[in-house]
């Protein structure tokens, strides 16, 4: 048999992780409610569904968005013939308006730094071929999505240095964590090319303030480093503080602009990952241009840039669909991390994002990642849910875990939440001694009785928690 290449022998796609082994018990046996009840609930796909009748009500209402359609074919040749890399002018002139709405229109962005990829994935590794060389590094803070060791690390040949964050102050990345992992890159004889931040966080779920954000700009700016914004989750941003984006800072600070680069997409914000619509935006007019001759190897189809062009350029449409989305996540979030909390599981404080961040580590037999991992394999294989354990996006302590709440219908939630509750139930009973148990039912009792209160329509806000919840039905 003849040889192949490196790449396509290793495990640098990294599909080797606990992150990966989720997604294919899922697909072995993927739940539905009715053909497969007691198959696996997908919570490990970060993905918003929650504003398609929008989205459909919009498309019905404007047929010649489509090429398909009888008002649309008139289009079709010119749209379906060769398309310069550099993307069609609307379609880069509507997604520069749209990132602009997004963060509330406190800055505005040149669509000739627009520069296509196909999806997030592929812009990141544009971004990485451009900025560094095989054997050189990416300070990156941890926990972070476990893609990136794909996205930016397999076919570059470019390392990933962690640096690590922390519970005790909420994972906040500090200027004492950037200066430890440029030092620890720095022992390993790496040379540090950039900086990665996700903001809004994947998988915590929070933002970065405007203090921590302007000493990342002085610490990059001081090292020489450049520093690429992955704010994806943008316009996922449901309640207060506001989200603050990198290119924000660099208006307000001195700050080198050749070092800025921001990826962005629209598969989280719209809802659109199977668009796969990347971009790289960088202040950088060498990176744009380089950046512009690789996306000859993963342009967004000129199909998919007519229909994106004419959504977003419709004013109307996209602020209310902003806002709408703000809403629905909203609600979800609270609903969810509610429920969760009357079985006695926490997460960390967030206002973004189509997740939380899962605190388990109660349950762990003992504070290691083997015992995350026995944990996460009763929650996959028993409890039939896909959560992905904090150990896969790199987190340094154990028993975190990423959940998706954004994914799924409501009737699917339900059943997540009545497998997550039976399962608290099942693990408390077994821990408490036979002599308490009694007592322990008592209190469950008054516990349903706290939450029948705290639902009765007299006391409950427009956002409350609807009294339909499972974890609210549920008695035993």
């Amino acid at each position: 048999m003849v040889a192949m290449s490196k790449i396509a022998t290793g495990n640098g796609h990294g599909e080797n992780s606990p992150y990966f082994d989720g997604w294919k018990a899922y697909e072995t046996n993927p739940f539905h409610p009715i053909d497969r009840p007691d198959g696996v609930i997908q919570m490990g796909l970060a993905e918003n569904q929650l504003c398609f009748d929008s989205i459909k009500k919009w498309l019905v209402k404007h047929p010649e968005a489509s090429l398909c359609t009888a008002e649309g074919v008139s289009k079709f040749k010119e749209t379906a013939l060769f398309q310069d890399y550099h993307g069609m002018p609307q379609f880069r002139q509507a997604v520069a308006k749209f990132m602009g709405k997004v963060r509330g229109d406190k800055v505005k962005f040149d669509p000739d730094r627009i520069v296509m990829s196909g999806g997030a994935t592929g812009a990141h590794e544009m971004v990485a071929f451009c900025l560094a060389d095989p054997g050189e590094a990416f300070l990156v803070p941890t926990p972070y999505y476990p893609g990136f060791d794909r996205d930016l690390r397999w076919r570059t040949g470019v390392e990933l240095v962690p640096v690590v964050c922390e519970s005790h102050n909420n994972f906040k990345i500090t200027r004492n964590a950037l200066e430890a992992a440029y030092e620890k890159a720095q022992e390993a004889n790496l040379r540090v090319k950039g900086l990665l931040i996700t903001n809004p966080s994947n998988p915590l779920g929070t933002i970065l303030d405007r203090e921590t954000l302007e000493g990342i700009v002085s610490f990059i700016n001081e090292k020489n480093i450049h520093l690429i914004g992955d704010e994806i989750y943008a316009a996922t941003v449901f309640m207060e503080p506001e989200f603050v984006s990198i290119s924000e800072i660099i208006e307000e600070v001195e700050c080198n602009r050749d070092l800025i680069h921001i990826v962005y997409s629209l598969s989280k914000d719209m809802g659109f990952p199977g668009f796969r619509v990347g971009i790289v935006y960088s202040y950088n007019d060498a990176v744009v241009s380089c950046a512009r001759k690789m996306s000859s190897f993963g342009l967004v189809s000129s199909q998919t840039q007519h229909l994106i062009a004419s959504m977003l350029s419709d004013d109307d449409f996209v602020d209310n669909f902003i806002a709408e989305s703000k809403e629905q996540l909203f609600k979800r979030h609270k609903y969810f991390t509610w429920s969760l909390s009357q079985v006695g599981i926490g997460s960390l404080k967030s206002n973004a994002g189509l997740f939380i961040w899962m605190d388990l580590r109660k349950l762990l037999k003992e504070k290691t990642f083997e015992a995350e991992m026995d944990l996460w394999k009763v929650i996959i294989h028993e409890v039939k849910l896909n959560v992905s354990p904090g150990s896969s996006f790199h987190c340094h302590e154990p028993g975190w875990f990423r959940v998706c709440f954004a994914n799924m219908d409501y009737n699917t939630m339900e059943v997540a939440l009545l497998r997550i509750r039976s399962f608290m139930l099942k693990n408390n009973e077994a821990m408490v001694p036979r002599n308490k148990l009694c007592r322990r039912s008592s209190l469950k009792l008054s516990l349903n009785r706290r939450m029948d209160d705290f639902m009765s329509p007299g006391i409950m806000s427009p956002h409350s928690p609807l009294p339909q919840s499972p974890l609210v039905r549920a008695r035993t």
